[in-house]
């Protein structure tokens, strides 16, 4: 049997590829690596994100309650002191002129009851 002995350029050359593919798969392996990192970053940068969009639309709600609150406050507010003013206005009325006003009463107390025999 005879064996082929490689010239110097072809063992050369043999080398030269070797250490090509050895190199392509350490790129391969770093570029995967580097991959691994970019993604872990993005989820963690995805995560954040979700985090401040929460606390601006949590912030957003907050301000929201507040005036809604500040409002029906405010509307309680004038709704009482409307009220006040009637039995006010009522009260004086009474006192200027009662027997009209015991009229009235006992005039709205019939039509209640008439009402209420039906």
């Amino acid at each position: 049997m005879a064996t082929a002995r490689k010239s110097p350029k072809q063992a050369a050359e043999e080398i030269v590829d070797d250490i090509k593919a050895e190199a392509h798969k350490r790129s391969l392996e770093d570029d995967i690596k580097i991959l691994q990192k970019e993604v872990q970053r993005l989820a963690e940068q995805l995560t954040k994100t979700g985090r401040h969009s929460f606390e601006t639309a949590r912030k957003a709600a907050s301000v929201g309650a507040e005036q809604i609150k500040s409002q029906g406050e405010s509307a309680y507010a004038d709704m009482r002191t409307g009220a006040e003013n009637l039995e006010a206005q009522l009260t004086q009325a009474v006192r200027e002129k009662p027997v009209t006003a015991l009229a009235m009463a006992a005039g709205v107390g019939f039509l209640f009851a008439l009402i209420s025999r039906r």
